[in-house]
């Protein structure tokens, strides 16, 4: 396992979370043991990731006051030689704030905005780690964007601080073509937000935009059944309470699968099959195909919400990370010797 887990903060939140882990273990090896993997392309690893996000996500969601269940999530540090590998650097900005992810070596040129996902009202420094995995994957440096958090910060707040990065990384001699937007989970609903905000706006767009895990329909029954993923539907609908009004659901910068999809650059989304949000994703997919928009599913069989944070620790997410880098060589370096891709 190259992913390390530390503990950090009040003594009762790493007392919870190192016995939450300790729980997980002990579960997760026994159940194994006596019945095999809870699905076939589940590894240890995965099972136990899985097993723990899930206890994780839900203490925290218990907690009921959102500031002590982001300082919960906080409790849990995950090492790896992803995030050994890159450097990060704050920027603060009038109007937003994010910090550049570099690697070594970064090809020139290109560049990615990432939106985190979380809800839109978590950002767990944990997820330094997958947003370096996306950073190697990509080859080239990577603005991640604090955006405001709900509930105290709603619709459209975090669209506004994505539009306002987007315009400082144009103003910044980037060219849009050479520019990816991408995110995931909450990140990639911002992402696909985006871009109709970028067009409404008359904004040059990206070359490529990358959704893993996106929101896609904020009306919380177009899920499938949670057995597999570490998100319940009881989350979901916190999270959709805390971002907008009920009414404001079917608004296509809230649920893009509501949305006219023409005229947009290409889209690549990955999924996965037992994940939560599949339905949703899988719609948002066909309708985009229906009306000739330029999108890509690629899904993986077995695979929960936000996969490709298990890393090189899992042959699909690794796989995952590889396909995410294809893309882009592609589709946005338009290098020619590389596999073909289905983009």
């Amino acid at each position: 396992m190259s992913a390390r887990i530390h503990f950090r903060g009040p003594p009762r939140y790493r007392v919870r979370s190192a016995a939450e882990l300790s729980q997980s273990i002990l579960k997760v090896s026994a159940r194994r043991a006596l019945k095999g993997p809870r699905l076939p392309g589940w590894n240890w690893f995965v099972e136990l990731a899985t097993e723990v996000l899930k206890r994780h996500t839900l203490t925290a969601f218990r907690m009921g006051d959102v500031k002590e269940a982001r300082r919960y999530f906080d409790s849990v540090v995950i090492s790896s030689p992803a995030l050994s590998e890159v450097s990060i650097t704050p920027v603060v900005q009038k109007t937003f704030r994010g910090s550049w992810f570099t690697g070594k070596n970064p090809r020139p040129r290109v560049s990615v905005l990432y939106l985190h996902g979380g809800g839109y009202s978590f950002y767990p420094q944990a997820y330094d780690n997958l947003i370096a995995l996306i950073t190697q994957a990509a080859g080239c440096r990577t603005f991640a964007l604090d955006y405001r958090l709900s509930p105290e910060h709603r619709f459209p707040a975090q669209l506004e601080d994505a539009l306002s990065a987007y315009r400082w990384l144009l103003g910044d001699n980037a060219d849009p073509d050479h520019l990816i937007v991408a995110g995931d989970s909450a990140g990639g609903n911002l992402t696909l937000a985006l871009l109709l905000a970028a067009r409404e706006a008359r904004l040059p767009l990206p070359g490529l935009a990358i959704a893993l895990s996106p929101p896609t329909d904020f009306d919380t029954d177009c899920i499938s059944n949670p057995e597999f993923d570490w998100i319940e539907k009881p989350m979901l609908e916190q999270w959709a309470d805390w971002f907008c009004d009920a009414g404001e659901r079917r608004n296509p910068l809230v649920s893009p699968v509501w949305a006219d999809l023409r005229g947009l650059p290409p889209i690549y989304m990955q999924a996965g099959r037992v994940e939560i949000l599949y339905p949703s994703i899988q719609a948002f997919a066909d309708r985009a195909r229906k009306q000739g928009a330029d999108v890509v599913l690629d899904t993986w069989e077995d695979m929960n919400h936000d996969f490709q944070m298990f890393g090189f620790d899992s042959p699909q997410s690794a796989e995952a990370l590889r396909r995410i880098g294809q893309v882009i060589d592609v589709r946005v370096r338009r290098r020619k010797n590389v596999e073909t891709v289905r983009l």
